[in-house]
């Protein structure tokens, strides 16, 4: 089993930056990938990024060239750095963990409760 506390989340203006972390513990075993999602009110939950193994990351079309997703494998935290802000990113942001567990590498995924993005002039 795999806990993930995110935070970093809080309320900040158009244009603004936030840091927002993900620290997994528990039972690791070996993370494939760790990454981002957002919901905000009236839509449906949707990638923002995400991170492999192999270090190869991925980006939603909307967030390319302002968000940056990195990864500490030794302390097994995630990053998602969050620049040049939108109103229109406002939403609960979920960090999410995928493993691969015993020698067959069952994949499992794991979700974090969330932390509140506003943002707002």
């Amino acid at each position: 089993q795999v806990q993930l506390v995110e935070s970093g989340g809080g309320l900040v203006q158009p244009g603004q930056s936030l840091r927002l972390s993900c620290a997994a513990s528990g039972s690791i075993f070996s993370i494939e990938s760790m990454g981002w999602y957002r919901q905000a009110p009236g839509k449906e939950r949707e990638l923002v990024a995400r991170i492999i193994s192999g270090g190869s990351t991925k980006y939603a079309d909307s967030v390319k060239g302002r968000f940056t997703i990195s990864r500490d494998n030794v302390r097994n935290t995630v990053y998602l750095q969050m620049n040049s802000l939108k109103s229109e990113e406002t939403a609960v942001y979920y960090c999410n963990v995928e493993t691969s567990e015993g020698p067959l590498k069952l994949k499992r995924n794991y979700w974090g409760q969330g932390t509140q993005v506003t943002v707002s002039s």
